[in-house]
């Protein structure tokens, strides 16, 4: 496994359409934020790569492993090619040979962001993400930007959209907006959604009595970061019920969203809570799940 510090961006590459719509949405960020960017792709090693192929953890020959290194090295170039066509400068490559998840956690520990696609080569058609995508979210130290296949060019003039509740992951993920908001140069949508954690008392609440402590809730969350900020315009938008559904909506003109890794809903147990994991899942446009420092 490696034990190299990466700072900078750090992307998953596999070889698949969605790991190359990962590359050039990485790319773009990097030069944005003026870092390097790192592709990697991991390489199981021996026991691992038996587990995988459901065989007994027998020797395999040498010409397997060799093989596949190859593989794996042309995966890389090709991700380079396609990050230096994308604008990308400073580009390194990294073969590391781990399992997936804890090998790309480990490269992406000291790095400002790590970004994958929805799924590889690896996912069964039906699911939306895959396991190393999933097993990443829950794991990273860091930021871990998600990105689907046709989620990397999205419209230049859409705002960013950031889900707000006051959590300490909600503020982590308010930071990030503000500065992605910044760096692109567009607007920052700040959304709070009050409240999906008892349906059966939807239909006798008042949203006059709810809103002052919802507007609340978003000028203590965005308190000092329109300051700091001074050139990004915000919209702060309260709405009542259902925060996947208004995430969703708002994500559809928005060129990025922004969430927190769990809420006030989740358990502390949890790393992913249920509308990070839902948004994710569904959105068209990039999403972002504040992770980490």
């Amino acid at each position: 496994m490696s034990t190299a510090v990466h700072p900078g961006i750090v992307v998953g590459v596999d070889g698949s359409v969605g790991s190359h719509a990962a590359v050039r949405w990485s790319a773009r960020e990097a030069v944005m934020r003026r870092v390097p960017l790192v592709l990697v792709n991991v390489l199981a090693t021996d026991v691992t790569a038996a587990w995988a192929m459901a065989v007994p953890a027998a020797p395999l020959p040498a010409q397997y492993f060799e093989s596949r290194e190859q593989d794996a090295r042309a995966v890389l170039a090709e991700a380079e090619t396609v990050a230096k066509d994308a604008g990308a400068v400073d580009v390194t490559t990294e073969l590391v040979q781990a399992a997936a998840v804890p090998g790309l956690v480990d490269v992406a520990k000291e790095a400002d962001m790590l970004v994958v696609g929805t799924r590889g080569h690896g996912a069964v058609k039906r699911l939306l993400l895959g396991s190393v995508t999933t097993g990443l979210l829950h794991h990273s130290r860091c930021p871990v930007a998600v990105i689907g296949p046709d989620a990397d060019q999205p419209s230049e003039t859409g705002p960013v959209v950031v889900g707000v509740d006051g959590s300490r992951a909600s503020q982590r993920a308010v930071e990030i907006a503000f500065e992605e908001a910044s760096m692109r140069g567009v607007d920052l949508v700040a959304l709070h959604s009050w409240s999906d954690r008892n349906e059966s008392l939807h239909p006798y609440v008042d949203w006059a009595t709810v809103r002052a402590p919802a507007e609340e809730t978003l000028a203590v969350s965005l308190a000092g970061w329109c300051e700091r900020y001074p050139d990004v315009t915000v919209h702060r938008e309260s709405v009542f019920d259902r925060p996947v559904e208004h995430l969703l909506e708002r994500s559809e003109s928005a060129q990025l969203l922004v969430v927190g890794s769990h809420g006030r809903g989740g358990f502390a147990g949890m790393l992913l809570g249920s509308v990070s994991t839902a948004v994710v899942q569904a959105a068209r446009s990039p999403v972002i799940v504040a992770r980490g420092r």
